[in-house]
């Protein structure tokens, strides 16, 4: 089974920049796209963004021209830039990663998931 592992999250300012890391083992060659999830308290897990290995994005509109998706395909690595933060950004972040190339994957499509990393933001 294959374990992604987050890293990254923590405390900042509203205004602030954090930078989430995951790093998907190297047994895992058969990964494709890598996204971003995040949850709040009492609220659903929605997508933030997602990268096909074809370098197709995709972007939640709340989060769009503030946070950047990367992947470093050496270190099998995916990166969420988040710039400008929010207090409404504050959630628990979840990398997840799917055999399927396609960056309209669905929640339930990814088979890959890490155990999430905090990012709270104080106003």
């Amino acid at each position: 089974q294959v374990h992604l592992v987050e890293s990254g999250g923590g405390l900042v300012q509203a205004g602030g920049s954090l930078r989430l890391s995951c790093v998907a083992p190297k047994s895992a060659f058969s990964i494709d796209t890598m996204a971003w999830y995040r949850q709040a308290p009492g609220k659903q897990r929605d997508l933030v963004a997602n990268q096909t290995r074809g370098r197709s994005t995709n972007y939640a509109d709340s989060v769009k021209g503030r946070f950047t998706i990367s992947r470093d395909y050496g270190k099998n690595t995916v990166y969420l830039q988040m710039n400008s933060l929010k207090p409404e950004d504050t959630a628990v972040y979840y990398c997840c990663a799917a055999s399927i190339a396609d960056s309209g994957l669905g929640l339930d499509q990814y088979g890959y998931w890490g155990q999430g990393t905090l990012v709270d933001v104080a106003s």
